[in-house]
Parts: C-alpha cells; structure tokens; sequence
C-alpha cells in the first residue's frame, strides 16, 4: 500500500506500544501525519480503519451512515477477544429506533439537574473513601497507600449502585466479572462473564418488578412493563452496560487524574492553592489527555462514505481513537502538554453527536467532587513511585492500572 510517497509494508497491528501510562503511542502522531485514517490490523486480527485525526473522528461520530451493528454480522471484521466492543452489536434494521428509544429511557436518570441533585451524596461518599485512605495510613505509618483500591475504584462503583439501585455489597462480584468482560484476549472466559453478568443483573431486574425503588433499574423495568417490544434481555443487557460502563471508566479517570496532577509537584501545588477555582478546566484537559485505552470506539458503515480522502466500503470496520485525536496539533497547541488554561478545549473524550456518552454529566460530577476533596485533605500528596513505574494494563479494554501508590 503507497500513501503520500511513503511505502508502508504491513498494517499495524493495535494496541500499539505506549512510553507509560500517561502517553499514547508515539504511533499515533506517525499515522496522523500520513493520513488522518490508516488501515490496521485489530487485536483480533482483522482489517479496520484506525481513525486517529481530530475532525475525521468528529465526522464519524456524527454521520448516521456509521453504526454498531452491521448489515451482514457473520461476515463482520472483530476487533478484540472481549465481551464488550468485540464486534458488531444490535441490529442493523432497528438500531436507530433502538438507540433513540434507549436515550429517552436514560436521559432523565442522567442529565445535569439530576447530577446537580446527586452532588452532595456524592461528596459523603468521596469523604468516606478519604477516610479509608487516612484509617490505612494510620494502620500503617510510613507505608504507601494504594489509592485505587481505596478511591478510584470504590467511589464510582458507589456512585453508580446508589444511582443504578445495585447492592454495594456486590461489588465484588461484578468487579470481578467486569474485569473479565473486558479482557481483551478474554475469548470464552470473557463471554461466560458476560453471560454470568447479564443473568445477574437479570435478576435485580426480577427483584425491581417486585419491589421497585428510585433507581435506574427500577425505571428501565417500569418501561418494559409498558412496552412489548423492550424485552427482559434487553433490559438485562442494557443494565449490565450500565455498570461497566458507569464504574470502569470513571475508575480509570480518577487513576490517571490523580497521576497526572502528582506527576508535576507545581501542577499539584497549583491545584491544591485553589481546587475550587482549577477543577472545572483542570478536569476537562484531564479529560482531554489521558488515555484509558488502547483501542478506540467501534463502528461499522452502513454504506460507502469518504471520509478524509478515503472511501470506507459497506461494512468496513472503523475504530475511533478519541485518544489521538484530542492530541491532534492542528486542534490543540503543544497537544502532549498538560495545560488547564487551554480555551477552548473541544475534546472529544465523550465522543461527539448523537451518541455522545450518555453518562458524560455523572463522570463530570464524580471528576470534579473527588480532586478537589483529595487535595483538600491531603494537599501534600505525593506519588511513592515513580510514573514510569506504574504498570497500565494494556490488555484490558480500559487501560486501567491496579496500583496508585501514594502517600503524604
């Protein structure tokens, strides 16, 4: 394959090598200079289109000609051995009215003046996690405290018990599902998780029908019981998306948040000054330049599109590297800096269009609760390794990391 005078042999293969767990892959910048999309070789070993430019990301995101599903599934390319994002999802006849239906459904439980609402709650159970954070250091003076076992994953899992209507008390049980749903070489293993995950949340569903409660479960049951077509698979299903989606990535946030404020002790510093006045842009370009994955958002067109100088044929698989593309030079100034007084900041980590993440607003509220709360508390906090040290796990669909170990 010839492109722009450069001979390129092979289709690289995702997930690319990345320097540490703060960086995307140099790659990146290499491909985009190329041409805004590159044909790849996914985990899975298939063909995909790899989109790594910013307006290009923008257009397919917003163009209906791009969807989930696909006209013909068997023949579809995969993209990774996980339960989630491994192929082509819904049906390629009704996924519009679906996916319309489905954010009429949600958009109460998640929009802003619900969020606002939410607020305080989720400042009490921010403090309580902070307080498990101090009752570990005491219980071990001198000794590094692993932040991601005591914030990062247990608040939003919180959070989105409390909002989902999910016992806290099984969080055990589907973190551990959750991390098999989304290995990515998880094949049969992952699949039985996420079979084992839908009967689960199968059956809070079957416990909301008898005893209902203000939670999202309870309302998505409230409308299958109005409305034939809106099966009880589909209610688990969806429900378990919710889950997954409502504490892996918000957990990865917090992580590579946290990281990226202690990494630089002036960056910290100036945080910690006035947490109050720096969170609403600190968060946003947190947003903007960590990169919880290697992979990107999947997509299968619907028809023949040109999209940057190139047509995508019916069916082609395309991956949106939402990483990449908010680190594209001709959007964002020196994109690999870390900069707060960036304006504007247009990222595109919640996608873009109509389907843009519809739990944007509770990530955002969870974000700019949990910074200023930690540095308030511990204004001193400091990374006990090094970020070179912190090992991501790149065989996860989120990227996420085990260890934050801090101390102050």
């Amino acid at each position: 394959m010839e492109r722009r005078g450069v001979l390129i042999m092979t289709r690289p293969q995702l997930p690319f090598d990345r320097p540490n767990v703060l960086d995307i892959a140099p790659l990146y910048d290499v491909l985009r200079r190329e041409a805004p999309l590159t044909k790849v070789t996914t985990p899975a070993g298939d063909p995909a289109w790899l989109v790594t430019a910013y307006a290009e990301a923008k257009q397919v995101f917003g163009d209906r000609r791009f969807g989930r599903s696909h006209p013909a599934p068997q023949e579809a390319a995969r993209v990774s051995h996980a339960a989630l994002l491994d192929g082509p999802s819904g049906n390629y006849e009704t996924e519009e009215r679906e996916h319309t239906r489905m954010r009429r459904l949600l958009a109460p439980a998640f929009s802003a003046p619900r969020m606002r609402r939410l607020a305080g709650r989720i400042e009490e159970l921010t403090e309580r996690c902070l307080d498990d954070m101090q009752a570990a250091r005491d219980a071990r003076p001198g000794e590094a405290v692993n932040l991601h076992e005591l914030l990062a994953f247990p608040l939003p899992v919180l959070v989105i018990c409390e909002l989902l209507g999910v016992p806290y008390e099984d969080r055990a049980h589907f973190r551990q599902l959750s991390g098999r749903i989304g290995m990515i070489d998880g094949g049969e293993d992952a699949r039985a998780a996420m079979a084992e995950f839908r009967a689960y949340t199968g059956g809070l569903a079957e416990a909301k029908r008898r005893e209902p409660g203000p939670d999202v479960i309870s309302d998505l049951v409230a409308a299958q019981a109005e409305d034939p077509t809106f099966t009880e698979d589909e209610v688990a299903r969806l429900a378990a998306g919710l889950i997954f989606a409502g504490h892996e990535t918000t957990s990865t946030r917090i992580d590579l948040g946290v990281l990226l404020l202690l990494a630089d002790p002036g960056r910290r510093d100036r945080f910690a000054a006035d947490p109050e006045g720096e969170v609403g842009p600190t968060v946003e370009e947190i947003l903007r330049i960590t990169a919880p994955g290697g992979l990107g958002l999947l997509r299968y067109a619907h028809d023949d599109v040109e999209v940057g100088g190139v047509t995508i044929a019916r069916g082609d698989a395309v991956i949106i590297s939402s990483n990449a593309a908010n680190r594209d030079a001709s959007v964002f100034a020196e994109p690999g800096e870390f900069d707060p007084d960036r304006r504007p900041n247009a990222h595109i980590a919640f996608g873009h269009g109509a389907h843009v993440c519809i739990g944007a607003n509770l990530a955002r509220t969870e974000l700019r609760t949990v910074f200023p709360a930690l540095l308030r508390r511990f204004p001193g906090l400091r990374l006990a390794i090094g970020v070179d040290d912190i090992e991501v796990r790149n065989n996860r669909l989120t990227g996420s990391v085990d260890e934050v170990p801090v101390t102050w």
